[in-house]
C-alpha cells in the first residue's frame, strides 16, 4: 500500500564516507529508523537518491552493508517505480510493519549531485553536476566562492581555496548546465542551494568553473597570540587550527609562507618550545615545496608517518616584512667559500628567485636535480657529487636524510641548460647554488652526466605475491629499505585509496585468513586512517614510522577487485632488465634467451635473429658486447610459451621490447628454434630505482655499436697488412740495390783474376794444349764451366801470388770481395733474398771466385 504522511519526515544516509552514500535511515517521531532490504533494488535507491539531490544510484546495498542500524525498522518489502518524489510514498508492507532485523537494513550509493573533476584527485577540477542520468559542466558565469565552499564541504574536501574559471567548452562537453547557483555557504549540499535560471536561458561564461578545495586552508604566524610577519607557522586543517612540526621544515616552504601572507621572503626558520599546550594540537604534515607556489596547500604533502611531536619543536618563519623593506637580489657572489659554515635554518638578506627540484624520480623527494632560473630549468653535473651536496638538496625541500647521490644520469637525461659543476658542499648550506662550484653556468660536462638524490622520505608502493599483481602483502618503501604495512585500524575507504593507487580497481578487501609471512623485515607503519578525499595513501594520516610497529602476524596482506597475472617476477615494480634472463648456458652472460610476460616465462623464436638483436640482449642485461647470436635451441630447448617471434632490432634500442616484433604469444615455432646469446662479459649491475624505474643500459652510441667496433677491428687489420706490405717492399728495393751493387764489384774481380790466369797459361803452357782466349766481353765469362772442388790437400797449401803493381800481395780470398760482403751482407746468420737465390743451382759468384782463386790450376780443352 501507499503510505501518506502528514507529519515532518527526514531522510539521511549514514556510515558510508560522505552525505552520498550510506545507510538509509528515516526520521519519525523523533526516532531514526531503517529500511528492511527485502525487495530492495536500484528503483528504490534511484528515489533515496533523487529526494537527498545526491545525483543517480549506483548501487542498492543490502545485508547491513553500512553496518547495522538501531531503533525501529520503519520499511520493508518497497516497491518503488523510480519516479517517486518521497521514498515513504512508494508502495510498502505498512509504516512500521515488517519482520526484519537490523542485519537487513538498506543502504545506497549514489553518484552524488556534484563532483569535481581532474587529474589532482576528487578534490580539484571542473564543477560538474548530476540531476539525472548524465553529468553536464557548470558555467564560470556568476560562480563565487560561497557556492565553492558548500561544493567543498559536501564532498569532504575541506575549504575552497580557489575558484578558477576561463577553462574554455570543447565540443565533446555537452550540455551546459543552465541555472546560476546562489548559495550563501551555510548550506550542506549545493542541492539545497537557490537557483536562479541564467536570463534566456543561457548562462554567460568564458568557459567551465574550476574548484580547488583542501582539507590544508588559512595559515598564520603567531607569537604572543598576534598574527605578525614572524612567529609560529599555524594552519587550518580540516576546519582546525594546527600548529606545524618543525620536522622537515625547509627555508622553501618558508619561504612561501611570507610570500603568501605579504610579508616578504623568509629571512629565517629559528627553533625553540612550542607554544602550544596540547601535544595533539601540533600537525605532523609535511610539506615539500620547491619554494615557488604562491600557496602552502599547492605543495605536495606527505602526512602518512609523520614524526612525533608531542615533546618537538613547531615550526616557525621569520620574514623580512610585509613589502617595506627592499632587499637587493641575490647574486652569485652568495656563495660561500669553501670551508666555511653556512646556517641551514638562516638565509642571506636578499631576494633569491632560483628554485629547486627532483623530478623523474616517483615522488617530490627522489629524482634528477634541477634548479630555475631565468625562466629555464637547468641541472647540475655529478663531477665530485657527493652525499655532503645530496644533503644540502634534501634538507632544501624538506625530504629529509640523503641516502644516495646518484651520477650518471640515474634518473634520465635532463633538458636546458647545466647551471653547477664541481660543487663542494660541506653539508651545512641553506641552498645547494650556495656551495662552492666552478661558477654560475660554467661546466664541461653533457647531460650524461646529470646528477640525481635519493632522500629519507621518497616513498613507494607495492604488493608482493607470488602469482598476482594486484594482490598481495603490502609494503612501503621507506628510508632505502622496503618494509611491511599493519593492517590495524584499516578501512575499506583506505584499501580503496590503496588499491586504486596501485591501479588495481577501486575496492579491494583485507585478507586475515592468510598465515605468517616468512622472513624478516621492517613494519614500517600503523595506524592508518584515510578519508575518501584522499588522492593516495601519502595523504593518510598514520602513527609515526617505526621499524617495529607491529608484530608479523599484523601485516597487512590486501585483495584488490581487479584480478591482473604478474606483470614482473619479483616483486613489482620492476624493470625491462628483470623480464629478461638468459637460460642454459655456461655463464650468466651466454644462454637461451627468455622473457617475461602475462605472469610467465617464455622463449623467443630465432626467425630473423641475429647478432643486432643479441646486442640488445647483451646490452640490456649489462654483459657488454653480443659475440654471437645462437639459434636452433643450442642451449637446450625451452619450456612453456613462445613469446616473441620473427624480432628485428637495429642494434641500438635499450630494450629488446623496443624491437619490432610478432604480437605476443603469435609464433609457428617449435622450442628447437629458441634464440640464444653469447656475450663478451661479466654481467654488470645497473641501478634500479627504489620507485622501480631504472637507468637504461643503453648500447654505446655512434661508432661504439657494434657495427662500429666491426668497422673499426677490420681498419685495424687492413692498416697493419698495408704497413708489412710496405715494409716488405722497401727492404725488399735496397737488397736489389745492395745485390746490384755487388754484382758489379764481383764481375770485376772475377775478370781481372781471370785474366791474370790466362796470361800465365799462355806463356807456360805447352804448344799441344789449345787456350781460347775470351772475348772481351763480360758476357763470356759466365759460360766458363765451374771446376770441381779442390783436393784437401790442395787446399791446406797457401797459394802466394805475385805481387801487383801497387806492391799489395793478394791473399786467398780476395779484399775487394771481402768488402763487397761486409757491405752487402744483411747481417750476421741472415740469408737475403738474392743470397737464397744463389743457392738454387745457378754459378753464384763465390763458386766462381774459389774456383778463379784456389790452388788448382783453370784447364781449358
Amino acid at each position: 500500500q501507499m503510505l501518506s504522511v502528514i507529519f515532518p519526515v527526514f531522510l539521511r544516509l549514514v556510515d558510508g564516507g560522505g552525505l552520498c552514500a550510506g545507510r538509509v535511515e528515516i526520521l519519525d517521531e523523533g526516532s531514526w529508523g531503517t529500511i528492511c532490504d527485502n525487495g530492495w533494488d536500484l528503483d528504490d535507491a534511484r528515489v533515496v537518491c533523487r529526494q537527498l539531490g545526491c545525483g543517480d544510484a549506483l548501487n542498492a546495498m543490502g545485508s547491513a552493508h553500512f553496518g547495522a542500524g538501531s531503533g525501529p525498522i520503519w520499511l520493508n518489502a518497497l516497491d518503488c517505480r523510480g519516479k517517486e518524489s518521497h521514498v515513504w510514498k512508494c508502495p510498502s508492507r505498512g509504516w512500521g510493519v515488517h519482520n526484519c532485523s537490523h542485519e537487513n537494513d538498506a543502504g545506497v550509493v549514489c553518484s552524488g549531485f556534484v563532483r569535481l573533476v581532474g587529474d589532482d584527485g576528487p578534490c580539484s577540477g571542473r564543477v560538474e553536476v548530476r540531476p539525472g542520468e548524465d553529468w553536464t559542466l557548470v558555467s564560470d558565469g556568476n560562480f563565487t566562492l560561497p557556492t565553492a565552499q558548500v561544493i567543498c564541504a559536501e564532498l569532504g574536501c575541506g575549504e575552497a581555496v580557489s575558484v578558477l574559471g576561463h577553462e574554455l567548452f570543447r565540443e565533446s562537453d555537452g550540455q551546459v548546465w543552465a541555472e546560476e547557483f546562489r548559495c550563501e555557504g551555510k548550506e550542506r549540499k549545493l542541492w539545497w542551494c537557490p537557483r536562479v535560471p541564467c536570463p534566456g536561458g543561457t548562462c554567460h561564461h568564458s568557459g567551465a568553473a574550476q574548484v580547488v578545495c583542501s582539507a590544508y586552508s588559512e595559515v598564520r604566524l603567531m607569537t604572543n597570540g598576534s598574527s605578525q610577519c614572524e612567529g609560529q607557522v599555524e594552519m587550518k586543517i580540516s576546519g582546525r587550527w594546527r600548529a606545524l612540526c618543525a620536522s622537515h621544515w625547509s627555508l622553501a616552504n618558508a619561504n612561501v609562507v611570507c610570500r603568501q601572507l605579504g610579508c616578504g621572503v623568509a629571512i629565517s626558520t629559528p627553533r625553540g618550545p612550542h607554544l602550544v599546550e596540547r601535544g595533539d594540537q601540533i600537525s605532523t604534515v609535511r610539506f615539500h615545496c620547491s619554494g615557488a607556489e604562491s600557496f602552502l596547500w599547492s605543495c605536495p604533502v606527505t602526512a602518512l608517518g609523520g614524526p612525533d611531536c608531542s615533546h618537538g619543536n613547531t615550526a616557525s618563519v621569520t620574514c623580512s616584512g610585509n613589502q617595506t623593506r627592499v632587499l637587493p637580489q641575490c647574486n652569485d657572489s652568495v656563495s660561500e667559500p669553501a670551508g666555511s659554515v653556512a646556517s641551514e635554518e638562516s638565509a642571506p638578506y636578499c631576494l633569491d628567485s632560483r628554485q629547486l627540484r627532483l623530478v623523474d624520480g616517483g615522488g617530490p623527494c627522489a629524482g634528477r636535480v634541477e634548479i630555475l632560473d631565468q625562466g629555464s630549468w637547468g641541472t647540475i653535473c655529478d663531477d665530485g657529487w657527493d652525499l655532503d651536496d645530496a644533503r644540502v638538496v634534501c634538507r632544501q625541500l624538506g625530504c629529509g636524510e640523503a641516502l644516495n647521490a646518484t651520477r650518471s644520469a640515474h634518473f634520465g637525461e635532463g633538458p636546458g641548460p647545466i647551471w653547477l659543476d664541481d660543487l663542494n658542499c660541506t653539508g651545512k648550506e641553506s641552498h645547494v647554488w650556495r656551495c662552492p662550484s666552478r661558477g654560475w653556468g660554467r661546466h664541461d660536462c653533457r647531460h650524461k652526466e646529470d646528477a640525481g638524490v635519493i632522500c629519507s622520505e621518497f616513498l613507494a608502493l607495492r604488493m608482493v605475491s607470488g602469482d598476482q599483481e594486484c594482490a598481495g602483502w603490502l609494503e612501503v618503501f621507506y628510508n632505502g629499505t622496503w618494509g611491511s604495512v599493519c593492517r590495524s585500524p584499516m578501512d575499506d575507504v583506505t584499501v580503496s585509496i590503496i588499491c586504486s593507487q596501485l591501479g588495481c580497481g577501486d575496492s579491494g578487501s583485507l585478507n586475515t585468513s592468510v598465515g605468517l609471512r616468512e622472513g624478516s623485515r621492517p613494519h614500517w607503519v600503523d595506524g592508518i586512517q584515510c578519508q575518501r578525499t584522499d588522492p593516495s595513501l601519502w595523504q593518510c594520516p598514520s602513527d609515526p614510522w617505526n621499524y617495529n610497529s607491529c608484530s608479523p602476524k599484523e601485516e597487512a596482506y590486501i585483495s584488490c577487485a581487479v584480478r591482473r597475472p604478474k606483470s614482473c617476477p619479483t616483486a613489482a615494480p620492476c624493470t625491462d632488465r628483470e623480464k629478461l634472463r638468459l637460460r642454459g648456458g655456461d655463464s650468466e652472460c651466454s644462454g637461451r634467451v627468455e622473457v617475461w610476460h602475462s605472469g610467465s616465462w617464455g622463449t623467443v623464436c630465432d626467425d630473423s635473429w641475429s647478432l643486432a638483436e643479441a646486442e640488445v640482449v647483451c646490452q640490456q642485461l649489462g654483459c657488454g658486447q653480443a659475440l654471437e647470436a645462437v639459434q636452433a635451441a643450442t642451449f637446450g630447448p625451452g619450456n612453456g610459451s613462445i613469446w616473441l617471434d620473427e624480432v628485428r632490432c637495429g642494434g641500438r634500442e635499450s630494450s629488446l621490447w623496443d624491437c619490432a616484433a610478432e604480437p605476443w604469444g603469435q609464433s609457428d615455432c617449435k622450442h628447437k628454434e629458441d634464440a640464444g646469446v653469447r656475450c663478451s662479459g661479466v654481467r654488470t649491475t645497473v641501478p634500479t630505482t627504489t620507485a622501480g624505474t631504472r637507468t637504461t643500459s643503453n648500447p654505446l652510441p655512434g661508432i661504439f655499436s657494434l657495427p662500429g667496433i666491426l668497422c673499426l677491428i677490420l681498419g685495424a687489420l687492413l692498416f697493419l697488412v698495408l704497413i708489412i706490405f710496405v715494409t716488405q717492399l722497401l727492404r725488399w728495393r735496397a737488397e736489389r740495390r745492395a745485390l746490384s751493387s755487388y754484382e758489379d764489384a764481383l764481375a770485376e774481380a772475377v775478370y781481372e783474376e781471370l785474366d791474370y790466369l790466362l796470361t800465365q797459361k799462355e806463356g807456360l803452357g805447352s804448344p799441344d794444349q789449345r787456350t781460347d782466349v775470351p772475348a772481351e766481353n763480360y758476357d763470356d765469362a759466365e759460360e766458363v764451366p765451374v771446376p770441381g772442388t779442390p783436393s784437401a790437400s790442395q787446399g791446406n797449401e797457401e797459394e802466394v801470388f805475385p805481387e801487383k803493381e801497387d806492391g799489395v800481395r793478394s791473399s786467398q780470398t780476395g779484399s775487394c770481395l771481402n768488402f763487397s760482403r761486409e757491405a752487402a751482407d744483411p747481417g750476421e746468420g741472415e740469408e737475403s733474398f738474392w743470397l737464397l737465390q744463389g743457392k738454387k743451382g745457378d754459378a753464384g759468384y763465390d763458386d766462381v771466385e774459389l774456383s778463379a782463386l784456389g790452388t788448382s790450376p783453370v784447364t781449358f780443352s
